[in-house]
C-alpha cells in the first residue's frame, strides 16, 4: 500500500522534494510514521556517531533540564560546559587547551578564522588576513565559511557579498596519471600551498584550513601520508596558522578521536561539531592553542560570540556523548567495523565496473562511480547518478549521502553509518547497495558482471 501524500507544509528547505515524517529512531535505524524502517547508512549528514536514542545521553539531558536549560555566558558559568571543555582539551595535543563552544560547524569555522585574525592583530601582524583553503572543499554556510569553500556551485551566487579567499588544489592523487609514487604526489600537492603563499605574499597570509580527511565535497579523500607533515612544515616556515576542520572527521569517526592523529598532525586551531554531540543537540567547538588565545584576551578580548555558546543543556548532552564514546570504545570499533565495511565496498567493484574508487578511513567511507576505471572519467552528468542511486537505496530502506565529484559532474556516495554498527548491519548495507546498484545499471545500461 502506498503511503499517503505529504500534507502541505509551510516549511521549505533546499528543494521541493518531500520525505516521510519521522516517527522514531533507535540505534542505527529510523522509522517513518507508516512503519517503514531505514538503516541510517550516512548517520544523517555524518552526525549520529553514537546512534539514535541512546538512553544514557537522554537521561543526562533530562537531569540537566530539571536544573537549568539556559544561562548566558556573560552572566553565569555552568558545570557541564566546564567539564566538557576539560574533557575535550584532554583529547587534544599539548597546548590545544582553550575551548570555545558553538552550535554547529559553520559557527566553529567562523570562530576559527576570526580568532586567527584577532591573534594576528594582537601580535603586530595586522598585514595577515588571507586564509588559504582547498578546492574542492566545504567549510560551512556562513559568508565567512563560504569564502573558504571551494565549490563554485555553492559560492557563486554570493560572490558579490563576500571576499573569496585563495585556493590550492585538494590532494586528489587517486585521479593522477603520472609516474610519481604516493610519497612524491603528497609532497607535490603540499608544495602547491608553499607556491601559493609566495604568490600571495607571505606577509598577507594568515592561515591554511583543511579537512584531515575529506568530507562530502571530496568523498572521504585521504591524502598520501607525506602530505600532512609537509603541510605543517610549510605553515611553520611562513609563520601561518594551521586550522584543521574536524567538523565531520572528529569524535571518533575515522578510527581516531581526531583524524589528524593518523599522522600525528598538530593544528593551531581545530573545529568540531556533528559527531561531537551526535545529533542530540546543536553543538560544536573551536579548540585553540593557548598561545593564540592569550594574546587576544590580553589585547582586550575575543570580539565574537553566540547567544547559545556553552549552553548548559547542550554541553550536558555533549559530555554524555563523549562519555558514551569512551564507555563503548567506539573509536576502536569505528576502525574495526570501518575496515570490514571498506573491504565489502571494495568487493562490489568486482560486480560493478562503474565503481571507480573506494576510499576513506574508519567509518568515513565513500565510493565513486565512473565510466572508465582506468581514466576515472565520470558518468555522463545527465544521468544524475548521484540522485538516482540515493533514491534506489532510500526506497529499499537504506540512507546514503551523495555529492557531485567535479562540481557539475561526477558522482560519489558517502557510506558512514553510526559507530555502533555491527557485522549484521554491514551485511544489510552491502546487500541493499548491491540491489540499488543493479537497478541503476539496468536503468542506464551500465556494465554488470554476472554474480
Amino acid at each position: 500500500m502506498n503511503a499517503a501524500a505529504p500534507a502541505p507544509s509551510n516549511l521549505f528547505y533546499q528543494t521541493r522534494q518531500r520525505r516521510p515524517l519521522i516517527s522514531e529512531a533507535r540505534g542505527v535505524y529510523i522509522w517513518d510514521v507508516d512503519g517503514k524502517r531505514y538503516l541510517d547508512g550516512s548517520s544523517g549528514a555524518m552526525v549520529a556517531n553514537i546512534g539514535h536514542g541512546n538512553e544514557r545521553v537522554l537521561e543526562a539531558m533530562r537531569q540537566q533540564m530539571a536544573k537549568a536549560t539556559f544561562g548566558y555566558r556573560l552572566h553565569f558559568e555552568n558545570e557541564p560546559a566546564e567539564r566538557l571543555a576539560r574533557l575535550t582539551a584532554e583529547r587534544m595535543p599539548k597546548g590545544l587547551n582553550k575551548v570555545f563552544f558553538v552550535s554547529g560547524g559553520s559557527e566553529a569555522v567562523e570562530s576559527a578564522i576570526k580568532l586567527a585574525r584577532q591573534w594576528a592583530v594582537a601580535t603586530d601582524q595586522a598585514t595577515r588576513w588571507k586564509v588559504i583553503s582547498r578546492t574542492p572543499s566545504y567549510h560551512g554556510g556562513t559568508l565567512g565559511a563560504l569564502a573558504l569553500t571551494g565549490m563554485h556551485t555553492m559560492t557563486d551566487p554570493f560572490a558579490p557579498m563576500m571576499r573569496e579567499m585563495p585556493k590550492v588544489p585538494a590532494p586528489r592523487a587517486y585521479l593522477d596519471r603520472d609516474n610519481l609514487d604516493d610519497e612524491a604526489r603528497g609532497l607535490k600537492y603540499a608544495d602547491m600551498l608553499r607556491e601559493r603563499i609566495i604568490e600571495e605574499g607571505p606577509e598577507s597570509v594568515l592561515a591554511f584550513i583543511m579537512e584531515p580527511i575529506g568530507g562530502a565535497s571530496t568523498g572521504a579523500l585521504v591524502a598520501p601520508d607525506s602530505y600532512h607533515a609537509r603541510i605543517r612544515e610549510i605553515c611553520d616556515e611562513f609563520g601561518i596558522l594551521l586550522i584543521l576542520d574536524e567538523v565531520m572527521t572528529g569524535a571518533g569517526r575515522t578510527g581516531r578521536f581526531m583524524a589528524a592523529e593518523h599522522w600525528n598532525l598538530k593544528a593551531d586551531i581545530v573545529t568540531m561539531s556533528k559527531g561531537f554531540a551526535s545529533g542530540y543537540v546543536p553543538l560544536g567547538a573551536m579548540v585553540a592553542d593557548e598561545t593564540i588565545v592569550e594574546p587576544v584576551l590580553e589585547a582586550g578580548g575575543f570580539i565574537h560570540g553566540y547567544t547559545y555558546a556553552g549552553n548548559p543543556l547542550a554541553c550536558a548532552a555533549g559530555l554524555a556523548v563523549l562519555q558514551e564514546i569512551e564507555r563503548e570504545d567506539l573509536v576502536t570499533r569505528a576502525e574495526r567495523m570501518g575496515s570490514e565495511l571498506k573491504l565489502q565496498l571494495e568487493g562490489l567493484m568486482d560486480r560493478f565496473p562503474f565503481i571507480g574508487d573506494v576510499r576513506g578511513k574508519g567509518l568515513l567511507l565513500a565510493f565513486e562511480l565512473v565510466c572508465d576505471r582506468k581514466t576515472m572519467r565520470p558518468l555522463a552528468k545527465e544521468i544524475d547518478a548521484h540522485v538516482h542511486l540515493v533514491e534506489e537505496a532510500y526506497k529499499r530502506g537504506l540512507i546514503i549521502y551523495s555529492r557531485r565529484t567535479h562540481g557539475t559532474s561526477g558522482d560519489h556516495f558517502m557510506v558512514c553509518p553510526p559507530l555502533i554498527v555491527d557485522e549484521s548491519h554491514i551485511v544489510e548495507i552491502i546487500e541493499t547497495l548491491e540491489e540499488s546498484l543493479t537497478a541503476l545499471a539496468h536503468r542506464f545500461d551500465l556494465p554488470l558482471v554476472a554474480g
